[in-house]
Order: structure tokens, then sequence, then C-alpha cells
């Protein structure tokens, strides 16, 4: 006889997108300092803070299970 448990997805949806969201921000930020010729790197740091942010939301949403 076989034992078999339902188990639930992992990963929370929502801090996927919140994640994707966040690279899509990095993106857009460090395409805005290239355009301005990297006058300042002001920029560059909001871009790799929220790349860092993305990485941390996308690890926190693998541990979370995912709502019925």
């Amino acid at each position: 006889m076989s034992h078999t448990r339902a188990r639930l997805p992992r990963g929370s949806f929502a801090l996927y997108v919140v994640a994707f969201v966040l690279m899509l921000a990095a993106g857009a930020a460090l395409v805005a300092s290239a355009k301005g010729l990297l006058e300042s790197t002001r920029l560059l740091w909001a871009s790799s803070a929220l790349s860092a942010a993305a990485i941390v939301a996308a690890v926190v949403g693998l541990f979370i299970p995912r709502r019925r």
C-alpha cells in the first residue's frame, strides 16, 4: 500500500512577481544611469540595491508555501 501526501507547490507567486518587478526597476535604473553617461553613481547603487532586493525576495519566496 502506498501512502502519498498531497504536497503544495513550493514558492509564493506574489514574491516572485515582486522579485520580477524589482529586477525591471533595477534594469531601468541601470539604463537611466547609462543614458546620463554615468555622471553619478547614485543610480548604479540603486540598481545594485534593487537587484539584491529581488534576489532576497525570490529566495524568501522559495520557503513560503503557496496558499490554496
